[in-house]
């Protein structure tokens, strides 16, 4: 007796299923992953196993050899070994680089920006050279004041006293677009006598001119001519 139903091979149930369903292997139809919560809390999250090949502009030019000195280590302290002499080396970009790198953290870019920046404004017509890059160097030295890491405004302010003794009162132009960010750090105990020592210097290379400057930010600066 023939019953009015069949049933079907289970392999032809999973066949259907099969032919039913999308292609997984398709690139068109492929399930995308969902964000998760925390991205959406945390979306500047920096995946550590990204690609973070992308180096600062001083760190770059240094590793391409476009800084004419390289670092020498010595038994105990390090110098810097100039390709040709500084004097010979135009200021622009060269000054301008260097005062950019002060803002890298990693040596030997630090050391580098640090002393080579110090170096080349101690050659003998350093004031003719770097008077007219003025302009751009002081926003560069104003991003280096306002770096949240201490060290880098401790470059930056120890730049700004060898650049100050170097053009004098040609600074006073621009001083007043520096003494914002080292007024913030007169808060910090950990550098109030160091800002004061560079302020006084400051008002010594800047002149008369300077301390109204001065005191026009930081009404508690005490002139070193009274």
């Amino acid at each position: 007796m023939s019953s009015g139903f069949q049933i079907k091979p289970k392999t032809a149930i999973q066949k259907s299923k099969t032919s039913s369903s999308p292609s997984s292997s398709s690139p068109d139809l492929a399930v995308k992953p969902q964000p998760r919560p925390s991205d959406k809390l945390n979306p500047k999250t920096i995946d550590p196993f990204g690609d973070h090949s992308k180096a600062p502009a001083f760190s770059a030019i240094y590793s391409k050899g476009g800084i004419p000195c390289r670092l020498v280590h010595g038994s105990v302290k390090h110098k810097l070994q100039w390709e040709c002499l500084p004097e010979t080396l135009p200021f622009d970009p060269l000054l301008i680089t260097l005062a950019e790198g002060l803002r890298e953290t990693k040596h030997p870019y630090t050391f580098v920006s640090k002393e080579g920046f110090k170096e080349l404004l101690l050659v003998e017509d350093a004031t003719e050279k770097a008077i007219p890059l003025l302009p751009r160097l002081v926003p560069v030295l104003k991003a280096t004041l306002a770096h949240s890491n201490s060290e880098v405004f401790e470059r930056g302010l120890n730049a700004l006293v060898q650049l100050s003794a170097i053009v004098g009162p040609a600074l006073n132009d621009q001083l007043k677009h520096l003494l914002t960010s080292i007024s913030k750090r007169l808060m910090d105990k950990k550098f109030k006598e160091q800002i004061t020592v560079a302020l006084q210097k400051l008002e010594h290379y800047g002149g008369k001119e300077s301390v109204m400057i001065i005191k026009s930010k930081i009404p508690t600066y005490c002139s070193i001519s009274f």
